[in-house]
């Protein structure tokens, strides 16, 4: 079977690529998005809604975009800016003393010692010892985002087709011209690979690998506390957020490896072996919040790359394909990476970054044995104790 062409398919329908399929849409281009799940179903729509990446070059527009989100897509993300992070580990007193260097000039933020911490955290206790308070970025609800901008999107007329697998693309004239799917062939004029865990799979079909590992990342909500003055607030190696209900929602490792997800189905499901963990961690940064029951968790796969950094970029050959994996902080950075990704596709240079550093360019000299290297692998079954018995 083959479906109508159409200008420009992305592929995969988590934030990254819906956010892309929104503003090549708002630009008139005709769009069709495929997903082999359900959109947002992943890790766009179960992590931690932070908005704050100050180290990457798709930051200040990032921290342009997101306080009229809610107004652009028509759909409320429910975005709040501001954030805290704060120190319960006296080996981490003087962590604020380099962020002079990383956060760029021109955005507010101030050191708190640990009194000033429990003032403006007050589910925060005794052991918080220092912390900084940051007066831009913030955080939105993940879940209300992906539908945001799939609602959006529909609106300008995108075609988001769910339970729909890639298997394969046809090119011809060193250009992809369709995409190959469970529900038929897809024809199309550009290409934009956005697929979370799937991405470097698929763009090694093309010729072009992207370095990554797929993990499972878990997080836990309490039920609703009193809500504190500032809804994001990290520390103790988690992130997170309180939602406007006045659940808590935290994750933070450790990662649950994978060896692979497959294109045509559901990745792995979790071991849950994480979740004690992070209420642990989570009672001893908020202690205050100590008492309140973990009413659900949630699981996402994402992606990493080597060096923690997204890849953002379009293709030599086949010149009409754009490679987006944004290794683990898709979320915050959407509505930035969108518009990248838009530009790269129409324009084939970003508008208003600098990109160069999110090239597959810096992994030419990785090592094959890379994952080993950074112990990123699955663990291992167990196996029976020699001499036991069968």
């Amino acid at each position: 079977m083959t479906n109508k062409g159409t200008s420009v398919v992305v592929v995969g329908g988590g934030v990254t690529g819906l956010s892309t399929a929104w503003w090549l849409a708002r630009s008139g281009v005709d769009v069709t998005v495929l997903e082999k799940g359900i959109v947002g179903f992943e890790a766009s729509g179960r992590n931690g809604g932070g908005c704050t990446h100050y180290q990457s070059p798709l930051f200040h527009e990032e921290q342009r975009l997101w306080p009229q989100m809610d107004e652009l897509l028509g759909y409320p993300t429910e975005y709040r800016r501001e954030r805290i992070v704060f120190q319960v580990d006296e080996r981490k007193a003087n962590f604020a003393d380099g962020l002079s260097m990383r956060i760029p000039a021109g955005y507010e933020w101030e050191v708190l010692d640990g009194k000033q911490v429990r003032e403006r955290v007050p589910l925060a206790g005794d052991n918080a010892i220092c912390g900084v308070h940051l007066h831009f970025g913030g955080h939105a609800n993940p879940q209300r985002t992906s539908q945001a901008y799939a609602w959006a999107a529909r609106d300008l007329g995108v075609a988001i087709h769910q339970h729909v697998a890639v298997s394969g693309f046809e090119t011809a004239g060193g250009r992809v011209v369709g995409v190959e799917t469970s529900a038929g062939r897809f024809g199309c004029d550009a290409l934009v690979i956005a697929a979370g865990p799937q991405t470097g799979k698929l763009s090694a079909m093309l010729g072009n690998p992207v370095p990554m590992a797929a993990a499972r990342a878990e997080m836990i909500v309490t039920e609703p506390l009193p809500l504190m003055p500032t809804g994001g607030v990290d520390g103790n190696g988690l992130y997170g957020r309180q939602t406007l209900r006045g659940n808590l929602a935290y994750g933070g490792g450790p990662h649950e490896w994978y060896d692979d997800t497959p294109l045509d189905g559901p990745p792995p499901r979790p071991s849950g072996s994480v979740l004690r963990g992070l209420s642990r961690r989570l009672a001893d940064l908020l202690p205050r919040a100590a008492h309140a029951r973990v009413i659900r968790s949630w699981a996402g796969v994402i992606e990493n790359t080597p060096d923690g950094r997204p890849v953002i970029e379009r293709l030599s050959a086949p010149d009409n394909v754009t490679v987006a994996t944004m290794s683990s902080v898709g979320f915050g950075l959407s509505p930035a990476s969108g518009h990248a990704i838009r530009d790269l596709v129409l324009d084939g240079v970003c508008s208003f970054a600098d990109l160069s550093k999110l090239s597959r360019a810096r992994f030419k000299e990785l090592s094959g044995d890379w994952r080993r290297d950074l112990n990123w692998l699955p663990p291992q079954p167990a196996t029976p104790t020699e001499g036991a018995a069968l």
